[in-house]
């Protein structure tokens, strides 16, 4: 068991299997030393966890766990592909915010995600970051989340 993965185990989370993707792409790519994932919705057992714009039918706080499952559904897929043990550091992670009109905090539910990958990686889990607010996303979900890490 990797760091990475004891990390998790204290958190009381383990990997769970890679989305399917929802269209035509794959979940995640290596190209070098980087692997990019695909946008990660916040899927729990082919489930959303929540559903509609943020601001309205769902709370800032559900928003805030739903950007948490989605990052974790990106290391599934970073996982699948190379590995956890293989992770050096997390460079980037762009987060997409269903907001509802008039909604400006956006970065306050991104911190789901990066808060996580603080606590799964400590100082390699630091990254840049955009958080950005669209009017709709897939499936309806508030949250969506890709990434960037860097692997050995």
């Amino acid at each position: 068991m990797t760091q990475w993965e004891k990390n998790l185990a204290e958190l009381g989370l383990t990997l769970p299997p890679v989305v399917p993707p929802v269209a035509a792409y794959i979940p995640a790519i290596r190209t070098g030393s980087l692997v990019y994932t695909s946008g990660q919705l916040p899927f729990v057992d082919g489930r959303l966890s929540a559903v509609g714009k943020v601001g309205a039918e769902v709370s800032i706080e559900e928003a805030k766990e739903a950007a948490r499952l989605c990052a974790l559904n990106a290391l599934a897929a970073v996982h699948d592909l190379v590995g956890l043990d293989t992770v050096v550091r997390i460079v980037k992670v762009v987060g997409f915010v269903a907001s509802a009109p008039g909604f400006g905090d956006q970065p306050v539910v991104i911190n789901g995600a990066s808060e996580f990958l603080g606590q799964v990686f400590g100082d390699a889990g630091k990254h840049a970051r955009s958080a950005v607010g669209v009017s709709e996303l897939p499936k309806n979900t508030p949250v969506e989340v890709e990434l960037i890490a860097e692997v050995r």
